[in-house]
């Protein structure tokens, strides 16, 4: 690309607008796959007793700007059971129930996928 000296700020600046496009489209769809991973990861290891809970999961978009994307995971049916199960929780007559750690785990494979593959989009790994 040949540039006169007088446009070279104009052709920097529209080479990293171009990269910034890029790159935000790049970190949209890795958001948008560590949602999905991290609702899968949750309906495969959410307690079982008649599978509601577990089926309840989704994931939506839930702010979007031309640079930005926030996506939620949440069960919208059987949200007053996620922080039960997860933690455990005291029985009426004493005593406690066993906590089924199955919400962290999935955020934490959610994160690492979301690290790696921005990091591979970007050209770093």
């Amino acid at each position: 690309m040949n540039v006169k000296v007088d446009e070279l700020a104009n052709a920097v600046n529209d080479m990293l607008e171009e990269y910034k496009n890029l790159a935000a489209d790049e970190m949209k769809t890795a958001v948008k796959a560590a949602g999905r991973t991290v609702k899968e990861d949750i309906n495969a290891s959410a307690p079982v007793r008649t599978g509601k809970y577990a089926k309840s999961w989704t994931n939506r978009v839930t702010a979007e700007s031309s640079t930005g994307i926030a996506v939620t995971v949440y069960s919208p049916s059987r949200y007053m059971l996620a922080h039960l199960l997860e933690n455990g929780h005291a029985k009426r007559g004493g005593g406690r129930v066993r906590a089924i750690p199955h919400i962290k785990p999935a955020e934490d494979h959610g994160i690492e996928q979301l690290e790696r593959d921005l990091a591979r989009a970007l050209g770093k790994g």
